[in-house]
């Protein structure tokens, strides 16, 4: 779909620059000769006006973003007044003869309906009035009509024809990767779910019996361990923002890990190596916990001597290097492979795949888990940040109430 999209664009706003946008504007004052050719310069020019009217569509059609991108559409296409509009009413109309408001409606059934475009002239009692022919051309997204683009302007012209359908087609595309961004957002939400839903009940069951068990011999113990497990509990399940710090999740991970201790003493060995500079580093939420977690599991899994467990962050310039590494029992790389793949389910616990996953969709295919691993031999496992981001932010830091 990527490729479509892309392909679109490229098609759609030269033939707008080199076509439309030229036979209105080819008189260039002679100060511009700086600037290039009037070719090039319209072409920058729509290129520019172009980019202004995308970022409110990328949000979807609505009143308000239809609002902040009718002027600069209507601008690309140099008309006399242009309306946007979803299925049952007008959103936005810029420029002259907003009076034609209910005729336009009246006269949008049948392209709403079949999704193609028509041309056809205003019935208007007003002798001043500047527009007397509309262009409309439904704004579509996977073959679905979603609203339409209307150009009016003064007299039927075949070159206004093609170019809205043109200025339509783009806008369309900005509407799909509305709808792609509000999938992945979708998408993240409902991997963020299984995340939470995939806590071991074992965990809370053992964390819950390991507190009780202090709570006559030791009652100042079950209290401290009290409220480790209702901050982890409060971290795992709160609602607000998708992304993290590094320095909460890390604080979410010592409250689980001071429970599994509590649990199994001195079995379990954690060492921590925390550059502070990387701290303030955001992250999808509940990225690393997890990885914690299949590492206690796997370390401690058949075995009775100590499981050893190691916890690094560094900086590494434009990244954060984060990495975990245990001496457990391992796994075979077909079978990771297998379930990175999501081919196979992994045998309890959270899996690998969900963190692996959502990595991928926020960062790029070059960001995924690096993991190294084999049966008897441990397993490390190396997750890169970059610092900064384009739309990860983090919601603050989430604090003992």
């Amino acid at each position: 779909m990527s490729g479509f999209l892309a392909g679109l664009c490229v098609a759609a706003l030269p033939l707008l620059a080199a076509g439309f946008w030229l036979g209105r504007r080819t008189a260039r004052p002679a100060g511009l000769a700086g600037l290039g050719t009037p070719v090039e310069h319209a072409t920058f020019q729509t290129l520019h006006t172009a980019s202004l009217a995308a970022p409110p569509l990328r949000a979807g059609l609505t009143e308000e973003t239809a609002r902040k991108a009718a002027r600069k559409l209507r601008s690309l296409l140099g008309t006399d007044a242009l309306c946007l509009t979803d299925l049952k009413e007008v959103l936005v109309w810029d420029g002259a003869g907003a009076h034609h408001r209910a005729e336009i409606m009246e006269r949008l059934a049948g392209p709403l309906e079949t999704g193609r475009g028509e041309a056809f002239r205003l019935a208007c009692d007003t002798p001043d009035c500047a527009v007397r022919w509309a262009v409309v051309t439904p704004l579509t997204v996977d073959d679905r009509v979603h609203g339409a683009l209307v150009a009016c302007a003064p007299r039927e012209s075949a070159v206004l024809v093609r170019a809205a359908g043109e200025v339509a087609r783009w806008v369309s595309v900005q509407l799909e990767l509305a709808d792609l961004d509000q999938s992945r957002t979708r998408l993240i939400e409902a991997e963020i779910k299984a995340l939470r839903a995939q806590i071991s009940p074992h965990f809370i069951f053992n964390s819950l019996a390991v507190i009780a068990s202090f709570v006559r011999t030791d009652p100042e113990r079950a209290r401290e361990l009290l409220l480790e497990f209702a901050d982890f509990t409060r971290y795992s399940f709160r609602r607000h923002g998708d992304f993290t710090t590094l320095a909460d999740e890390l604080h979410a991970i010592d409250h689980y890990l001071a429970l599994v201790r509590a649990r199994f003493g001195d079995r379990l060995a954690v060492t921590l190596q925390i550059a502070p500079e990387v701290l303030p580093v955001a992250l999808p939420f509940l990225c690393l916990q997890p990885l914690v977690e299949n590492a206690v599991k796997h370390g401690l899994e058949g075995r009775a001597d100590t499981c050893r467990i190691q916890i690094t962050a560094q900086d590494a310039g434009a990244e954060a290097l984060v990495v975990i590494e245990d001496d457990g029992a391992g796994m075979d790389p077909v079978l990771l492979r297998r379930i990175l793949a999501r081919e196979v389910s992994p045998s309890g616990g959270i899996g690998l795949s969900n963190v692996d996953d959502r990595l991928r969709q926020v960062y790029g295919d070059d960001y995924g888990l690096v993991i190294e691993t084999a049966v008897g031999a441990g397993m490390r496992i190396t997750v890169r940040l970059p610092k900064y981001q384009p739309g990860v932010h983090s919601a603050g830091r989430l604090t003992r109430e």
